[in-house]
């Protein structure tokens, strides 16, 4: 780690603010915690959802209509359901995840209209029903704000939150003003490495915020306060009670959402909470809000093996239970009955925050959460680790209600039909849930046969030079080829194109995924790779039924099941490249 900055506020006083490491490894500069900005990223969402709230307490914002009412252009509704602020606000609107820009090195626009006008993301959930977290969803919100208010957004945050703050040393801009990006901490994936540009956040009202840890205090004691800091109100008492007030808890007893702020509980104690990460800066901020205390940290690089998750996580727990400790009993569901439940669970789910309408719906594919059961009835998701790495171990305590056995974390799956269909834990509740994958996605099967697919293409690839070369040199009949060669050869060259197709989307998707890919190349990349992939499958499909046409008219039992081999193998790398829109020419992601 290279350094992080840590406030701590209680009863409306600042206890500690303070720095830990370097703002600038190169140089050996301390953290200065009243000096040193850092980005805030996802926290700065909490700005924006203050903002909505006085929008609202000025009557030009009704949290439940339909959002075209603030807009210039039209969100049609979806499975009958418009979306509403309230939707936005508690991350359920529905929206597809967006990954192309949302953090970039270089500027990629300033004009939050245009933003979010240039790609509404595919919805895959009904408004209301999922949460699925959205940084489009609270860049129109900010949108909104900035129409109903007449005010540019940035100059809103600046007038309307900051100032009255005081917070003289934040600021949601990009770039960030000369006189505040000369304190700018630097950014670093490890504190061994190089440090990183400025990463610009394509939705600035929900990750564009860079501030010091004194102002952050000032901000968790308003709200802290009611809305109050000194003489100075920057929301009504009611208004800042019914924002913290988490109530849409989707899968109970798990942790749910209020206007913006994820519940936190811990120890008996209610918290409510908002994380933030970029690329590089990974930040938290937890209000103990009836005990009036407040805790925000935030890291300047990511550390091995993500160490900053886990030191934010672990300083909370390790806060709370310093000082606001507790024993918490579980009831015991008998040994036969978690048996059953657990075996119920056992299955492939999918996260409800993720691509669905362009490439990167293969994630979906590479990436499916197991469930399962270990000796002694406990599930297993190897996807959820703790600090240690390994997978956590949870026993049940209610029905359908698991708690990691050595944590506090809870587990609850929600039932339909009187089966599981979808879960999701203490910390992840208020923004994801997993779903259960149907079967026609689940790797369960379609990893073993996509593997022998490719066996069998592969063999193809090494097979016809073989056979040319035994017909040549040594007369051995060629009892795998069909009687048209040139159909075969043609055959031949898909299956070399399908083996490569994968490894050229891997070197596209990576980049995208970390944030590194070339922006002005990554357009025809996925054309280009579009375009490949659908000549190699559905090309193959075709090719391959051709073949098979001419081996059962004029070819023995060898090349006839040969070319059975051969439609089947192309066709289940068809069927995945369709299913995961790797056939999508969808250049918004």
């Amino acid at each position: 780690m290279a350094g992080a900055t840590v406030a701590i506020v209680s009863n409306g006083q600042i206890v500690l603010t303070k720095g830990y490491g370097y703002a600038d490894v190169a140089q050996r500069l301390p953290v200065d915690a009243d000096r040193h900005l850092f980005r805030i990223a996802s926290i700065s969402k909490l700005f924006t959802w203050t903002a909505v709230m006085q929008q609202v307490e000025a009557g030009k914002i009704d949290l439940d209509a339909d959002i075209n009412r603030y807009l210039d252009f039209r969100i049609p509704p979806y499975r009958g359901k418009p979306l509403t602020m309230r939707n936005l606000m508690t991350h359920t609107a529905g929206f597809e995840l967006v990954m192309r820009d949302l953090f970039s090195a270089r500027a990629n626009g300033t004009d939050l209209g245009a933003t979010v006008k240039r790609w509404v993301p595919s919805r895959i959930y009904a408004p209301g029903t999922t949460p699925t977290y959205s940084n489009y969803a609270t860049a129109l919100a900010g949108y909104i704000v900035e129409r109903v208010s007449g005010e540019p957004f940035d100059d809103y945050i600046e007038r309307h939150i900051l100032r009255p703050l005081q917070m003289t040393r934040s600021t949601i801009r990009q770039p960030i003003p000369a006189q505040l990006a000369k304190d700018l901490s630097k950014a670093y994936l490890s504190g061994a490495g190089s440090s990183f540009p400025y990463e610009y956040s394509l939705h600035r009202p929900a990750g564009a915020m860079a501030s010091t840890a004194p102002d952050i205090a000032r901000f968790m004691m308003a709200h802290l306060n009611d809305g109050a800091l000194g003489a100075d109100r920057i929301l009504r008492p009611e208004t800042a009670r019914m924002m913290h007030r988490a109530t849409y808890p989707l899968l109970p007893p798990l942790h749910g959402m209020g206007l913006g702020f994820y519940q936190h509980d811990i120890n008996g104690h209610r918290v409510i909470m908002h994380d933030g990460d970029t690329r590089f800066f990974h930040s938290q901020l937890n209000l103990f809000i009836d005990d009036h205390v407040g805790i925000f940290v935030s890291f300047n690089s990511t550390g091995r093996d993500g160490a900053a998750d886990i030191l934010r996580a672990t300083l909370f727990k390790a806060f709370a239970d310093r000082y606001f400790p507790a024993v918490e009993i579980d009831r015991r569901i008998d040994r036969e009955t978690a048996l059953r439940h657990a075996r119920a669970m056992v299955g492939r789910y999918e996260l409800s925050d993720r691509s669905a309408s362009n490439f990167l719906a293969i994630n979906g594919f590479r990436h499916q959460t197991v469930v399962d059961v270990d000796d002694n009835g406990n599930l297993v998701i190897a996807d959820l680790t703790g600090p240690d790495g390994v997978p956590k171990q949870w026993r049940e305590i209610a029905p359908f209600v698991w708690r990691d056995l050595h944590g506090r974390e809870r587990l609850a799956a929600q039932m339909v039909d009187g089966r599981p269909s979808r879960f999701s834990v203490d910390d992840y509740a208020p923004m994801v849930v997993w779903d259960r994958l149907p079967w026609w996605k689940s790797t369960l099967w379609l990893g073993p046969l996509s593997q022998g697919a490719f066996a069998v293409l592969l063999l193809m690839i090494v097979a016809l030079p073989a056979i040319g070369v035994g017909r040549r040199y040594f007369g051995i009949p060629a009892v795998l080829a069909a009687t048209d060669r040139r159909v075969y050869f043609c055959l031949w060259l898909a299956a070399l194109a399908g083996v490569i197709v994968p490894t050229i989307w891997l070197r596209i998707i990576e980049p995208v995924m970390t944030f590194t890919a070339d922006p002005d190349t990554i357009d025809i990349q996925v054309i280009a790779t579009s375009t490949l992939t659908l000549a190699a499958y559905a090309g193959g499909v075709l090719l391959a039924s051709v073949n098979g046409w001419l081996a059962f008219k004029n070819r023995g039992l060898v090349s006839r099941l040969w070319s059975l081999l051969l439609i089947f193998s192309f066709g289940t790398l068809f069927w995945i490249s369709w299913v995961f829109k790797l056939l999508s020419f969808q250049t918004d992601f």
